[in-house]
């Protein structure tokens, strides 16, 4: 039988301004390694974002396909570079090359280089997407989003948020003296690309911006019992973090500093996220489960300073049964179904989570792929049906105990704080294997290669003398 190998191109940016690229290759979702492939030494200062466009596909098989990597860091530039699909070539397709003398493998490719850099931003860099493949969309502290065109990096259209009054400053912020706090902190475009909602540094509110006209279409003011129930309150800054569309764009996710709400498309809260021990909030994702057609579950996943993953289902249908209600507010608490635990405690910057087969004809795994602030990258496999499975006894447990607390008169449902991290166990996560980078990592995307050009059937022919030759310019393969 085959060996069966997954390549997954790793990219982190980092507090000592560069940007990192690793290569890791799963084999039989059991062994792993970890191959260096570029370092950028992209800004002045730390990196804050980076982002990848869709790839492209490209006329000419004989051709690697590219992505475009956008950075952004606190130095006002947007770099620009060309990072490939797909590994360099190889005889067996994603095979690694010799260990090298240094103790650690480079795996270097000529594709994988520097376009250019955009400054149309007066400040610092605070979130970067590609919402098309035409279009790049920035926010940052200069209370702008811009919207540039990929094809000649044309800005079209610079939407200009309002500097938020000085009143009711936070303790511990970062404004200069005299001045506010301002800034983009991130934004989200809806699936339909006609508009796109946002959270800004020193608001307790969430904007929404209409993409045709590039003009402000509402906003929708953050209630002091909504803040108080996540723990923003007096000393609070109530502004949000982090703003994340679900893949229908039904609902979104606003994430606080310590807890995160659920809203509705008619902008009212459905539920909350709180997590148990009490901690800091990092990345949000949604992720949809697209290859179990029986059970179609959406999945949030959150990144919490303590070193935690937690996993939440997204389903409605799901949610009736692992919700809470708090006796103090009426938006129900969301239960998680699982966890990923860093036994080194260390916050988890940033996650990405990746649909592939592990070549044992299963279809209900999952790669996530996390960074810690101390420089390890962890890659682990989900299991989603064993997750399912385990929240469905979760919620077993939750019922006995709202049954036992409704008959000592304790009320009509306990808090989620008295849901065990016992009672999550994990037989639906493993983890693969850990890399270090050696250096502080502020952000992290990751996606699945494809064969290097060398393994593609379509320009590999036979001459009637049984020899093998390639229909394509070799020189081509880096152009």
């Amino acid at each position: 039988m085959p060996v069966h190998r997954v390549g997954i191109q790793i990219i982190v940016g980092t507090y000592d301004k560069l940007l990192h690229g690793t290569i890791t290759t799963v084999q039989d979702s059991s062994s792993l390694e970890f191959f260096d492939n570029f370092l950028f030494e992209a800004h002045t200062s730390a990196v804050r974002c980076i982002a990848l466009s869709p790839p492209s596909p490209s006329p000419n098989v004989s051709q690697q396909q590219k992505i475009i990597l956008a950075s952004g860091g606190s130095d006002e530039k947007i770099n620009l570079y060309h990072i490939s699909l797909a590994p360099p070539a190889c005889e067996d397709g994603i095979s690694p090359p010799p260990a090298s003398l240094a103790g650690k493998t480079t795996w270097q490719n000529p594709s994988n280089r520097e376009l250019g850099s955009l400054l149309h931003h007066s400040s610092g860099i605070n979130a970067l997407s590609f919402s098309s493949k035409s279009k790049l969309i920035s926010a940052a502290d200069d209370n702008t989003i811009a919207i540039t065109r990929t094809r000649d990096w044309t800005v079209l259209s610079s939407i200009k948020a309002p500097i938020p009054k000085a009143h009711g400053r936070p303790s511990g912020d970062t404004a200069p003296l005299g001045g506010t706090p301002t800034g983009v902190n991130d934004f989200a475009v809806h699936p339909s690309m006609k508009f796109m909602v946002s959270v800004g540094k020193g608001e307790k509110c969430i904007r929404l911006w209409n993409l045709i006209t590039g003009k402000k279409a509402g906003i929708l003011n953050f209630e002091r019992s909504l803040l108080q129930g996540i723990d923003e309150g007096k000393w609070g800054s109530g502004e949000g973090r982090r703003i994340k569309w679900d893949a229908a764009g039904e609902e979104f996710l606003v994430v606080f500093e310590k807890g995160a709400v659920l809203f509705g498309l008619d902008s009212k809260p459905k539920a909350r996220i709180i997590p148990s021990p009490l901690t800091k909030l990092q990345q949000a994702r949604y992720t949809e489960i697209h290859n179990l057609p029986d059970l179609k579950p959406e999945l949030i996943l959150v990144s919490t300073e303590d070193g935690r993953i937690l996993i939440y289902s997204a389903d409605q249908s799901h949610n009736e049964e692992v919700c809470i209600s708090s006796s103090t507010n009426d938006i129900p608490n969301l239960l998680p179904i699982g966890q990923i635990v860093d036994k080194s405690k260390s916050r988890i910057k940033d996650f990405e989570i990746l649909e592939g087969s592990n070549g044992q004809n299963t279809t209900e795994e999952v790669y996530v792929v996390s960074a810690s602030s101390n420089g390890a990258i962890r890659v682990y496999s989900l299991n989603i049906k064993e997750l399912l499975a385990d929240a469905a006894a979760l919620r077993v447990v939750n019922q006995r105990r709202r049954m036992e607390s409704e008959s000592n008169g304790g009320g009509s449902g306990g808090a989620p704080t008295d849901v065990k991290e016992s009672a999550l166990s994990k037989p639906g996560v493993k983890l693969l294997g850990t890399y270090e980078t050696g250096h502080r990592i502020t952000c992290l995307k990751a996606f699945l290669m494809s064969a290097p050009p060398s393994a593609q059937p379509e320009h590999v022919s036979t001459l009637p003398n049984g020899k093998r030759t390639d229909n394509g310019d070799k020189t081509s393969e880096y152009d």
